[in-house]
């Protein structure tokens, strides 16, 4: 289901088609007419989206090395210089600042926004909304990492916070940290997920559509659905599981990728399978997980549009 804008435009696939609410109203006949058009437009662009997938993702690579888009990052302590120069490596360019004071002013430069509560304070939080609400008034697309949500009360309650004051676009985390998200007995093994992605499939579709976000649902094969749309990506490798910060680099990398795509589903889904094919890359010459990480950073840089379209696996619906 579209969700409707304060203005009375409907958003569909990351497009606003401007259409006064109110008219639907205005009598019998006029209300079926304008019922069955906007159907109509829902799902040819599900249908286009879903079928072009793989060259939108290549599409979206070169734009981003075209652009070089500004990503601003607050993030963990942990990822910081490695997700940096993954966003260089891809051809984004990333900034690192959470200082309150300046938080508003760096995010209006900005093409996207990252949010990641991974080492969270109570100072940092503020400074997440602080930029959060700025780029919101801006329009400038953000993703929210929940790391850890579930785990303590601390990060369960704060990721809520920012989804309740902040227009996110995409929330990226785990099983674990998305069921937290929607129901209060689920746990999470510290920033490790003890569930399956399937196990938060139906959860996730339903958490979408009551936050009008999209959902990415990072595992062996992820997940991104906006409650109405759903795509599975079957890219990756095993390895990526053995270095600390892959999740918080796939976050960054939607980002970049919303910097440039206007359809958060097919930005996320895009920019994970791209890191999905980086990841297969890396491990075709990597010996361990030490190795793995350089060679990731290099197939971000290394890998092309056209390689994109033919190596990303996506797979359709339920």
């Amino acid at each position: 289901m579209p969700f409707p804008h304060g203005n009375g435009s409907f958003f569909l696939g990351g497009g606003s088609i401007p259409f006064p609410v109110h008219s639907a109203y205005t009598g019998t006949d006029g209300q079926q007419k304008v019922v069955l058009n906007l159907n109509i437009n829902i799902n040819i662009n599900r249908s286009r989206t879903m079928e072009n997938l793989p060259a939108q993702a290549a599409r979206n690579l070169a734009e981003i090395r075209k652009q070089k888009p500004l990503v601003h990052n607050i993030t963990n302590l942990v990822v910081m210089n490695y997700t940096a120069n993954a966003l260089l490596a891809m051809g984004a360019s990333p900034v690192m600042a959470h200082a309150i004071s300046e938080v508003e002013e760096m995010v209006s430069f900005a093409g996207a926004l990252v949010l990641n509560i991974g080492t969270l304070t109570e100072d940092w939080v503020e400074s997440m909304l602080t930029a959060g609400k700025k780029a919101t008034a801006l329009g400038t697309p953000i993703i929210l990492d929940p790391v850890g949500s579930g785990a303590t009360s601390l990060r369960t309650v704060s990721a809520k916070k920012i989804l309740s004051q902040v227009g996110v676009g995409v929330l990226r985390g785990n099983a674990s940290e998305i069921l937290s998200l929607r129901h209060a007995d689920s746990r999470t093994k510290g920033v490790d997920s003890i569930h399956g992605v399937e196990d938060a499939a139906q959860a996730a579709e339903t958490l979408a559509v009551e936050l009008a976000t999209t959902l990415a649902i990072t595992g062996p094969v992820d997940l991104v659905t906006d409650g109405e749309r759903t795509v599975r990506i079957a890219n990756g490798h095993p390895l990526m599981a053995s270095v600390t910060g892959t999740g918080c680099t796939a976050t960054a990398t939607i980002g970049a990728f919303l910097a440039v795509d206007p359809d958060p589903l097919s930005a996320a889904a895009t920019a994970l399978a791209y890191f999905g094919v980086a990841g297969e890359v890396a491990a075709e010459t990597a010996a361990a997980p030490g190795s793995f990480m350089i060679k990731l950073l290099d197939a971000l840089y290394t890998i092309t549009p056209e390689d994109l379209q033919h190596c990303c696996r996506f797979v359709n619906g339920q």
